[in-house]
C-alpha cells in the first residue's frame, strides 16, 4: 500500500468513527478549499514545501485540530485550472516567474475517490540551494513542524549570499577535453533507479542523447559538456578524466613497516565512499559478536566510520587535484586527510588568557549539489550532521574526542580518537577531585553524564593547546542541563570572547593543578627537596588524593592507579608493565614509611596520610 493510500485509510477510519489522531507533518498538510480565500493557504504551502524538504498536500481534507476532527469537503473537479496555476503564483525574489515544472509534479497529481468523492493529491519537491528562496505575495515562507512561516528578512539575505557562492561551485564546472561519450548510461540509469525509490520521477534512459535534458537538469551537464559533478556520479575511466579528485589513497599503519598495508582507490563517487569503509572496516575489526549470527565488532562506531569517509569527500575542496587519504593507526585513530579549508567564521582562535582552537559546526554543504546527488543514495543526510554526529557519539564514550589538523591553508586532517572521552585516565583525575567537587555542586557528585561534558571540555582545552582543533560545544548543539549545571557549580566559566551564536567555556583551573611542591616543602623542608622524582610524585599524589578527594582507603594500589593513568592510555594496558609500575610504587611507599613522610591512618592498616608531624631537616645544618 502506497504511504498516501496508508494516510487515506487512516483518516477514512478516524471519520467514520468520529474519532481523531493529528496526522498533519512537517511534509503532510491537509487543505480545504471549500471557502473563499483558501486557496492563498494552499499557496502559501506550496511556497514553504518547495523551499523547505518538499511535501505533500491533501485537498478536499479538513484537519481541525481545535475540534480534535477532520471533515472531509471533497475537492471540485472545476478547480483544475486553478491546480494548473499554482506554479504561476510563486514568483522569485524581484516578482518575475520561477520555473518550478520540476518540482510541482503537476503530470503527477493523483485524484482519488474518497468517501462520496475524491480528493486531489499534491507533490511538491525541495528547491535546490542554488534556486531558493520562492515568494508568493512578496513574502517566502517556510515548514516549521506543521505550519507554514515567514522567512525572516535575515535568512533570505544569507541565502543571497550563499547563492552568489553556488555560482561558483566547482562541482558545475566543466572539464577540459571531455565530451558527452565519456558519460555511463549504466552509471546514470543506477542514480535514475536511486531517484524511483520511493516514486517514480524519471524514466530509464536508453542511451546518453536521449538523457541530455535530464542531465541538464541534474547539473551533470552544462555548455553540452559533462561537469565535474556528472563526472563523478557517471564519468567512463574516472581516474583517466578527473586525477585526484576521484583519488582516495587509504593506508593501515601498525608501527611495524612489513605489516602495513596501502590501497589506491580511483572510482566514481559511490564506489569511492564504499571502498574507503571496506578498507576501514577490514582493519578494524576486533571480534564477532555471538548476537545476531556474528555480527563483526568493530573499534569505531559503524556509523562513524560511514560518516566521517561519506561526509569527507563530499565537502572536500574539488578545485583541487590533491587525492584525498584514509589514514588508519593501528590502536590509535582513523584520519582523513582531505584539499579543503574552514572558512574564517568556523574557526575560533584564540592565545590568552585560555589557547583555544575550536570548530564553529555551520550546516552548509561546501559541495550543495553533490551533496543533493548523495543523499539520493543516502550518503549524506545534510543538515550539518556530520559534526554533531562525532560530538554524540564522543559524549556517549564510544569514541574519544575528535579533532582537526590544518596542515596548510589548504589541506585538513580530521582525526577520530579510539577510546572514550570518560576513560579511565580521566575519571581517575575527577575522582581525584571529587571532594572538590562535591563542594562546589551543592554536596552531590556530579552524573556520568555532567561529567563526560567536563571530559569534553577538559579535553578540548589540552587538545587546543597541541594546536588541535576541537569541534565547540555550547548549550545550542548538546547537553544542555549537563553544561548549565557545571555553569552553575563553577566547575566550567563562560569566556568573554562567547557570543549570542556560540558559547565558549574553560574548565576550572584546579584540574590541572599536578603540582603540589610548593605545599609540601612547607611541610617536610629540606627533606622533600633532596627527594628523587618518582618519590615526590608519590607524595603530591597522596597529599592531592586526601586534600581534594573522598577516597577513604588510599593505599599502594589507589596511588599506583592515579600516577600511571596521569600518563599512560587507559585502554589497551599492557599488563606487565602495570604491574611492575604498581610494585614499584607499592615499594617507594614502604620507603616513604620508614623514612616517616608518610604514616597510616588506622595503624596495621594500607591506608596511608602525609605525616604533617615529621620532623623538619635544617637546610644549613652540617
Amino acid at each position: 500500500m502506497k504511504y498516501i493510500e496508508k494516510i487515506l485509510t487512516e483518516i477514512e477510519g478516524h471519520i467514520k468513527a468520529n474519532t481523531y489522531k493529528a496526522l498533519e507533518t512537517n511534509n503532510i498538510e491537509f487543505k480545504d478549499l471549500s471557502s473563499s480565500g483558501s486557496w492563498d493557504q494552499l499557496y502559501i504551502s506550496v511556497c514553504s514545501f518547495l523551499n523547505t524538504q518538499g511535501g505533500i498536500v491533501i485537498i478536499g481534507i479538513q484537519e481541525d485540530i481545535k475540534k480534535k476532527q477532520f471533515k472531509f469537503t471533497g475537492y471540485n473537479p472545476n478547480d483544475e485550472n486553478k491546480i494548473k496555476e499554482i506554479s504561476a503564483k510563486i514568483n522569485s525574489i524581484d516578482g518575475s516567474p520561477v520555473d518550478l515544472i520540476d518540482y510541482i509534479q503537476l503530470n503527477a497529481v493523483d485524484i482519488i475517490p474518497f468517501l462520496t468523492g475524491h480528493v486531489c493529491v499534491l507533490y511538491i519537491e525541495k528547491l535546490p540551494l542554488d534556486r531558493k528562496y520562492v515568494f508568493f505575495k512578496e513574502f517566502a515562507y517556510e515548514r516549521q513542524l506543521t505550519g507554514d512561516h515567514r522567512i525572516s528578512t535575515e535568512k533570505i539575505n544569507r541565502q543571497l549570499e550563499i547563492i552568489e557562492e553556488l555560482r561558483n561551485a566547482t562541482e558545475l564546472e566543466t572539464v577540459e577535453n571531455v565530451t558527452l561519450e565519456d558519460l555511463d548510461i549504466d552509471l546514470l540509469n543506477e542514480y535514475i533507479i536511486k531517484l524511483n525509490a520511493d516514486k517514480k520521477v524519471e524514466t530509464i534512459k536508453a542511451d546518453i542523447q536521449s538523457a541530455i535534458s535530464f542531465l541538464i537538469r541534474k547539473k551533470f551537464v552544462r555548455e553540452n559538456k559533462p561537469t565535474l559533478l556528472g563526472l563523478l556520479v557517471c564519468g567512463k575511466h574516472i581516474g583517466d578524466l578527473v586525477g585526484g579528485k576521484c583519488e582516495l589513497d587509504a593506508y593501515f599503519e601498525t608501527g611495524q613497516t612489513l605489516a602495513d598495508d596501502k590501497k589506491i582507490y580511483k572510482e566514481n563517487i559511490i564506489p569511492l565512499m564504499e571502498s574507503g569503509w571496506a578498507f576501514t572496516f577490514s582493519k578494524t575489526s576486533i571480534g564477532v559478536s555471538v548476537h545476531r549470527g556474528g555480527t563483526a565488532v568493530f573499534e569505531y562506531p559503524e556509523a562513524v566510520i560511514r560518516e566521517t569517509i561519506n561526509n569527507a569527500l563530499a565537502h572536500r575542496d574539488y578545485s583541487s587535484d590533491r587525492f584525498s587519504v584514509l589514514r588508519i593507526v593501528n590502536d590509535k585513530c582513523i584520519e582523513i586527510k582531505n584539499p579543503g579549508r574552514f572558512k574564517q567564521n568556523q574557526l575560533l582562535v584564540q592565545e590568552k588568557p585560555l589557547l583555544l582552537r575550536r570548530i564553529i559546526p555551520t550546516p552548509k554543504a561546501q559541495n550543495p549539489n553533490l551533496a543533493d546527488v548523495l543523499k539520493v543514495y543516502n550518503r549524506w543526510e545534510g543538515r550539518g550532521i556530520g559534526m554533531a554526529t562525532l560530538v554524540n557519539y564522543a559524549l556517549n564514550n564510544q569514541i574519544d574526542v575528535p579533532y582537526y589538523r590544518i596542515y596548510n591553508k589548504d589541506e585538513l586532517g580530521l582525526f577520530i580518537q579510539k577510546g572514550q572521552v570518560l576513560d579511565i585516565k580521566t575519571a581517575s583525575l575527577f575522582a581525584s577531585f571529587d571532594k572538590y567537587i562535591a563542594q562546589k555542586n551543592n554536596n552531590q557528585p556530579l552524573s556520568n553524564e555532567e561529567l563526560t561534558v567536563l571530559a569534553y571540555f577538559y579535553k578540548s582545552e589540552k587538545l587546543n593547546e597541541q594546536e588541535r582543533f576541537t569541534i565547540n560545544l555550547t548549550p545550542d548543539n548538546n547537553h544542555f542541563d549537563a553544561i548549565q549545571q557545571l555553569l552553575k557549580s563553577n566547575l566550567i566559566t563562560k569566556l568573554a570572547i562567547s557570543t549570542l551564536e556560540y558559547q565558549v567555556y574553560q574548565v576550572d583551573k584546579i584540574f590541572y593543578k599536578t603540582d603540589f611542591s610548593n605545599e609540601l616543602n612547607l611541610i617536610f623542608g629540606n627533606d622533600y627537596y633532596s627527594l628523587s622524582a618518582e618519590y615526590k610524585e608519590i607524595l603530591q599524589v597522596v597529599y592531592q588524593l586526601d586534600m581534594f578527594s573522598n577516597l577513604t582507603v588510599l593505599n599502594a594500589n589507589v596511588v599506583g592507579n592515579s600516577i600511571y593513568f596521569r600518563e599512560n592510555s587507559s585502554y589497551n594496558i599492557d599488563t606487565k608493565k602495570f604491574d611492575s609500575f604498581k610494585r614499584s610504587t607499592r615499594g617507594r611507599i614502604n620507603n616513604l614509611e620508614k623514612q616517616g613522610f608518610l604514616q597510616r591512618k588506622v595503624p596495621g592498616k594500607s591506608n596511608y596520610q602525609i605525616n604533617s608531624a615529621k620532623k623538619k631537616s635544617n637546610l644549613f645544618e652540617s
